[in-house]
């Protein structure tokens, strides 16, 4: 989190830390940061809902934030979970419509929001700055056609294997044998939601990895008792 006194966030050196800005000269980072303004949203608070215009995108500084489909029958389907760092709204943004889901922060949660004229200005004077939005906006297009890969054509105690791996700290040793502690980012509602799961289907693989003993099991605390095991585990 980039923070200076009297709890206001430097924005330039923000921007210029993202991935989609990084390219950017100093002054072309200062004209966003001038336009950009920020939100605060305590948990369980709305940003949008499924209806709403789009106006520009955002970025994470701090926080969690859902994005999931709203059903009649009162369930959702998480899309994606986000946190710190992370950007979301650009294709909404240019394809002018208004947003098909809805945001809601499943933490307290600082965003900045990027206006789209703002956006459209760079995209006209730089080609670089284009080229990484569209680079940008293949990255989550390729994830989306992963979630769908995923869905389709692994089980659900995969899903949940190949989720708790993804938040390993640990790098690269796949025969590291050690314990790894790791915390859920959020509810195990949400992350049920996420992985196209049941609560309950979620709770049950839990509990047979656990019996398996591949895995402790302590509220959001998860210990993987063998990380190698984990990875090579088959249902």
């Amino acid at each position: 989190m980039t923070q200076v006194q009297d709890n206001r966030i430097d924005i330039p050196a923000l921007l210029a830390r993202l991935p989609l800005f990084q390219e950017l000269t100093p002054e072309q980072v200062i004209k966003i940061a001038a336009q950009a303004r920020e939100k605060r949203l305590t948990k369980g608070e709305m940003l949008f809902q499924k209806g709403d215009p789009s106006r520009g995108f955002y970025v994470i500084v701090f926080g969690q934030l859902k994005l999931a489909f709203p059903s009649s029958s009162g369930n959702e389907k998480v899309v994606a979970i986000l946190g710190p760092k992370q950007s979301f709204g650009e294709a909404v943004m240019f394809m002018g419509r208004p947003y098909p889901l809805f945001a809601e922060a499943i933490a307290d949660t600082l965003l900045l929001h990027v206006a789209k004229d703002t956006v459209f200005e760079l995209l006209a004077s730089d080609p670089s700055f284009a080229r990484h939005m569209l680079a940008g906006l293949s990255m989550r297009l390729h994830s989306l056609v992963q979630d769908v890969e995923s869905y389709s054509l692994r089980s659900s105690a995969q899903r949940v294997i190949g989720y708790l791996l993804q938040h390993c700290l640990i790098e690269g040793d796949g025969d590291f044998t050690g314990s790894i502690e790791i915390t859920l980012p959020t509810s195990k509602q949400i992350i049920a939601s996420r992985l196209n799961l049941t609560p309950e289907t979620l709770s049950r693989i839990f509990h047979d990895l656990a019996e398996a003993k591949l895995i402790g099991v302590q509220g959001k605390q998860i210990t993987i008792n063998d990380l190698k095991r984990l990875r090579e585990y088959d249902f």
